[in-house]
């Protein structure tokens, strides 16, 4: 069964698909040159946000900190996220 789609409705769509198409520039997306081959930069963020996340619960354990603090997993994944954001900001925005 086909179901009537109003005009407003085809108007919305075209506008919500128009805007979700917007990302896609004719420069190409933010990537780098590793070893000849285009690597994306989110999966350069990515691997420094978890590093970060990483050298984070090493430094809680080495500290002593992750015997007092709850919810390590939670403080990890923010700081892993935090330098991911600021890198990509330093890097990227700048």
């Amino acid at each position: 069964m086909a179901q009537y789609v109003g005009p407003y409705a085809r108007i919305l769509l075209m506008a919500a698909s128009t805007g979700a198409i917007s990302g896609c520039t004719p420069r190409g997306a933010p990537s780098f040159v590793l070893f000849g081959a285009f690597f994306p930069a989110w999966l350069l963020v990515a691997g420094i946000g978890i590093l970060a996340a990483i050298g984070t619960r090493v430094a809680m354990v080495a500290t002593g900190l992750a015997e007092l603090l709850p919810l390590q997993l939670a403080v990890c994944v923010s700081a892993g996220v935090t330098f991911a954001v600021l890198a990509w900001l330093l890097w990227f925005a700048l």
